[in-house]
């Protein structure tokens, strides 16, 4: 499978807060890129660059990420029930040592 385009979330967050400027560039790709990674290898989802709904989730996720940067705060509730989702459509994505309903 061909890799998420940072290019392509990069333009889409910068659209999404507003930023014309490529003055922010260098951050915004690192957040973008700890986003992608922390999805890919800990929570063992495969992105599908082809799939809008992973293309969104992750420029929401790392928007979030710029935005809260000083805030205390969980994660908002709209992006944890789209990133279970994510992991249950990829089948369960790592193994956190929670029950999965085995031997009761």
């Amino acid at each position: 499978m061909t890799p998420m385009d940072e290019a392509k979330i990069l333009a889409l967050v910068k659209a999404r807060l507003g930023i014309t400027t490529a003055v922010r560039d260098t951050y915004l790709s690192a957040i973008i890129s700890g986003v992608l990674d922390e999805l890919e290898h800990e929570k063992g989802i495969r992105l599908n660059p082809e799939d809008m709904n992973h293309v969104m989730f992750c420029v929401d996720l790392a928007t979030w990420r710029y935005l809260s940067r000083d805030a205390p705060g969980d994660m908002p509730r709209h992006l944890q029930y789209r990133l279970h989702n994510l992991i249950i459509s990829a089948g369960g994505g790592g193994d956190d040592g929670g029950d999965a309903g085995g031997d009761v």
